[in-house]
């Protein structure tokens, strides 16, 4: 098994990405697993080392990497030091972050003699999920998608009255119910949905997305409602909904990872391995 930890590419504003890659070294062409994490997320979030060798143990290249703005930073890859890049956060910038991901894997040489170019696979969770579906409309290359307890909207998930006092305060603030952190959106956030509102609308591109997608969500979500993957079900050409019994928005998984994965984790897991190793 061979694991790359903390690369180092240039993302959003020329803010680093840390990349992480998990593969056997065979020399055998592998299919690619990119992995986007969440809002509040982080590549070495809860179990998602462990998620980056059981991939690699399956036969894939597995990669995933920090946003740009997910407000960590390279010293400290663990921790929300820098608020100021979260807070200036957009999904654009995500949507470039992860296109940059994307072109690097494709084309690093160290990788060239292990990837298989043809088969490339999308997968995120949560807010990832929504980046990756948005992302997989517009990327040619991607050749099927997953998604963990996703969103179905960005556009309408902000209230009105919230919008109002974030347009006069500049700012509006989310807890980070571990860290106790309160962690600062500017108002930026929501501008950049009001300039953006066709290239984020899920929901149209998930209509055009003519790719296989498997959509995986619990039906305890504490944070994004199983309604949404239903939504996401609606509107998919090629969608397959797994629905977790009882399943909520990390399947089982806490932050820090206590070493055990639960039955719905494992589920989840394996059934998206099948998935991506289907012809």
């Amino acid at each position: 098994m061979n694991e790359i930890k903390n690369l180092q590419l240039t993302g959003s504003n020329d803010k680093p990405i840390l990349l992480d890659v998990f593969h056997k070294e065979d020399g055998l062409a592998k299919p690619i697993v990119i992995f986007s994490h969440g809002f509040k997320g982080f590549k070495d979030w809860g179990h998602f080392n462990l998620l980056g060798q059981l991939f690699a143990e399956a036969g894939f290249v597995f990669i995933k990497f920090n946003f740009s703005h997910n407000g960590t930073t390279t010293e400290n890859p663990l921790e929300f030091g820098d608020l100021e890049a979260f807070g200036n956060n957009n999904y654009i910038k995500e949507l470039d972050d992860l296109q940059t991901v994307i072109d690097w894997a494709l084309t690093c040489p160290e990788l060239k003699n292990e990837i298989d170019t043809s088969k490339l696979n999308l997968l995120g969770h949560s807010r990832g999920g929504g980046i990756t579906l948005l992302k997989a409309t517009e990327e040619s290359r991607v050749t099927k998608v997953a998604t963990w307890a996703s969103v179905s909207d960005f556009i309408n998930r902000n209230k009105q009255n919230t919008i109002k006092k974030w347009k006069q305060e500049g700012v509006v603030y989310a807890m980070n119910g571990r860290t106790k952190q309160n962690m600062p959106l500017y108002y930026q956030f929501y501008q950049c949905i009001l300039d953006n509102k066709e290239r984020l609308n899920i929901a149209k591109a998930v209509k055009q997305l003519d790719k296989p997608f498997l959509i995986i969500h619990g039906t305890n979500d504490e944070a994004v409602a199983f309604s949404d993957a239903e939504e996401l079900m609606r509107n998919a050409k090629q969608g397959h909904l797994l629905k977790i019994e009882n399943g909520n928005h990390t399947f089982g998984i806490g932050h820090p990872f206590n070493g055990e994965i639960s039955q719905h984790a494992k589920e989840v897991i394996e059934k998206t391995i099948a998935f991506f190793k289907t012809n």
